[in-house]
């Protein structure tokens, strides 16, 4: 998986556009942090001990659909 690439969350308005790196955070060594192009929303997801993506950290509020989302994108890279 490359360590950057570019991916959308829906938005209640409007698709956001952003950015996912693979990043070091607080001891888990493969989370993943999107950052909306516009600086409007950060996420950052990682699995938890039986496998399953969680929120980690990031701006509030945020849709909880979004872990979902973004993990699923995270997949088709790999």
């Amino acid at each position: 998986m490359e360590q950057q690439f570019d991916a959308i969350l829906t938005g209640s308005d409007s698709p956001i556009e952003g950015i996912v790196n693979l990043i070091n955070y607080n001891g888990v060594e493969q989370a993943y942090a999107f950052t909306a192009i516009d600086n409007t929303l950060h996420l950052i997801i990682a699995k938890d001990n039986h496998g399953h993506w969680v929120r980690i950290a990031g701006t509030d509020p945020y849709f909880a659909g979004w872990v979902d989302e973004l993990a699923e994108q995270i997949n088709n890279q790999q």
